[in-house]
């Protein structure tokens, strides 16, 4: 009996001590148009959630607007305030569009410029499926590094506003600003 209950404290241990992945980390985001919940994938976008995680911590969201939103493709925040004024942002982090995840409606992906390294703080919402954002043979793709799991219903309601040029936007500008009031880790 001794033998079986060392061995299952011993079992019970070692499990306790591995170097088993974290549980999926979750964030709210709270708009004025309401919350959704996202589910980072740290597992296949290590670098990326890192970094999404790193803004997020530092309060950087807070006050930043969807500043493009085009029905039926995406809804992209977290780079300009309410004055369209672009807040700064830290290093560019490596492409991890290869990671096996797709751009599939509800996932969240890194946005960057033309440069396939050049993301940082802002990120999209994929409003449906969108294959083409995907790593192709020939060239790079757009990291997904998330997925809401809560509030998609607030997602399609941002995909639905009216838009236009506002600001330095010549188009796909919401008329009417969305804002991140916060972001916040989940435990």
């Amino acid at each position: 009996m001794r033998k079986i209950l060392f061995i299952g404290l011993a079992l019970l241990c070692s499990s306790a001590w591995s170097d088993s992945p974290p549980e999926t980390q979750r964030v709210r985001v709270v708009t004025n148009k309401g919350a959704f919940v996202i589910a980072l994938e740290h597992e296949r976008a290590p670098l990326t959630t890192a970094n999404f995680l790193k803004y997020v911590r530092a309060g950087h969201y807070e006050g930043t607007i969807f500043h493009r939103v085009v029905s039926g493709f995406v809804a992209q925040a977290g780079g300009f305030d309410e004055q369209f004024v672009e807040k700064p942002t830290g290093q560019d982090i490596p492409n991890e569009s290869g990671n096996g995840l797709s751009n599939l409606r509800g996932t969240v992906g890194l946005a960057r410029a033309g440069e396939p390294h050049s993301g940082d703080a802002q990120f999209y919402i994929n409003l449906a499926d969108n294959p083409l954002l995907d790593p192709q043979p020939s060239r790079w793709g757009y990291a997904v590094f998330g997925r809401i799991v809560d509030g998609m219903r607030v997602i399609d309601d941002i995909g639905a506003v009216a838009t236009g040029s506002v600001g330095p936007f010549d188009q796909d500008a919401p008329l009417k600003p969305i804002v991140i009031e916060k972001i916040e880790e989940l435990h």
